[in-house]
Order: structure tokens, then sequence, then C-alpha cells
């Protein structure tokens, strides 16, 4: 029989809860991630010949570089992906939706000069500065652009979690899958924090959140000047010029 002094009683009750815890905090992020995963079954797509048509290709924002200032393979695939929806007919929009959030980044005007350096023409391109999240620009999509049905264009796991969001959002999406990237520190780290994403994203939808902004709304196809940044400028949030 193993002797516990009684003054360490305290400290293993608190060891206990902890591990208990950190137990049930793993089981419900396992299960977050087999519901998000299970949702986008039989609506994710590898190959072009394959995926319906749409009107707007939903194009998800990631940076240009890497931290280390490399060429971010990410961004260059998802770029190839738009890319070869639209010259296939798949898409006849590109909504590019990503982050602005600060001067000198801005996710949406990088990739639309990357598509138009592939030879889409910028009269197809929109761009939506307030998708800082995933979750935002799925809402945004719905709610600011006015579509009912949309082909998100990320890798693959980014995709699940678009689709699940999606779903909740009465929002019906396909999604086409850029091709994955398989540097092995990128690709464990990316996982791994994809794993807690699809965890919030399973909250989010539960509490009902609300993307940052909304706006007002801006039909596709329309205007292409001024009337995204405007929208969002009406909260005062700063935007590049």
């Amino acid at each position: 029989m193993i002797y516990i002094n009684p003054q360490n009683r305290p400290i293993l009750k608190i060891l206990w809860i902890v591990v208990l815890c950190a137990i049930a905090s793993s089981l419900f992020m396992t299960c977050c991630n087999h519901i998000v995963k299970n949702s986008a079954e039989g609506r994710l797509y590898d190959e072009v010949e394959a995926i319906p048509a749409r009107k707007v290709g939903l194009l998800l924002g990631t940076s240009p570089y890497t931290a280390k200032g490399i060429v971010n393979q990410y961004y260059t695939n998802r770029i190839d992906a738009a890319a070869e929806l639209y010259f296939a007919n798949k898409i006849s929009y590109i909504l590019i939706s990503g982050d602005n959030h600060r001067h000198g980044y801005n996710e949406p005007e990088e990739m639309r000069q990357s598509l138009i350096a592939k030879g889409v023409p910028d009269s197809v391109i929109y761009l939506d500065y307030a998708g800082f999240r995933t979750y935002d620009s799925m809402v945004r999509t719905a709610e600011v652009f006015g579509e009912d049905s949309v082909t998100v264009i990320s890798q693959y796991w980014h995709n699940e979690r678009a689709l699940y969001i999606a779903q909740h959002r009465q929002l019906e999406a396909i999604a086409y899958n850029a091709k994955e990237v398989y540097y092995k520190k990128a690709y464990i780290k990316n996982h791994a924090r994809e794993a807690a994403a699809k965890t919030k994203a399973v909250l989010d939808v539960m509490f009902h959140k609300k993307p940052h902004f909304l706006g007002e709304s801006m039909p596709i196809p329309g205007s292409q000047n001024t009337a995204y940044k405007d929208s969002i400028r009406a909260f005062t949030y700063p935007q590049n010029q």
C-alpha cells in the first residue's frame, strides 16, 4: 500500500484535476475534428474535371511569404488552383477573402496581382478585405456578397473547416483542394494548428458568433472600385490606402 503524506494530498488532487481536464479537452477536440471532417464528405474535389461549375470561387487568403521571408507554397498552390478552375470554366468570378488588418499587409491585393499575372482578367476578381478568419470569410460571402452557392479554394484541411461553417450558414458550398505542402515542420505545425481551428469553428457555430464586420450588400458581379473598403471604413477600421 502506498503511503501518501497528508500534506501532499491537496497537490495530488490538483494534479488529478489537471490530468482530467487535459483528457476531457483532448476528447472534445477529437470529437470536434471528427464532426468537421465528416461534414465535408462528398463535397471535396481534387480533380478539376470532376468538380461542378459554380458562379463564384471563394479563394481563402494567406500570406505570399512565410515568417522567414521565403515563398509560401500554400499561397502559390492556392493561386494555381483558382486559375485552373477559372480557365476550365468551372467558376466565372473569383472572390478573394483575406486579411488586411494593418498597413503593408494585404492578402487580397497580393492574391489579385498573382492571379492577374496568371492571365486571369482583373474584371472577374472581387476583393473582401475583412476575411480576418475563415469564419468571417464564409459569413461575409453569404451576407455581404449575397452568394448562396460557392466553390471554396484552399488546401483540403482548410476546405473541410470552410465547408462545415458554410453548412451552418445556409451557404451551399463545395471545395477544390489546392495541392498540399509537405515540408515536414510546416506540415506538422499547420495540422496541429488546424486541429485547434476546427475545434474553434465548432464553438463559433454553436454560439452563433458574428464576424468582425459585415457592411452593405455588394453582389457579384457589381462595382469593383472602392465599395469593398468603403463598407469597412464605415466601421472606422484602418485599411491600406
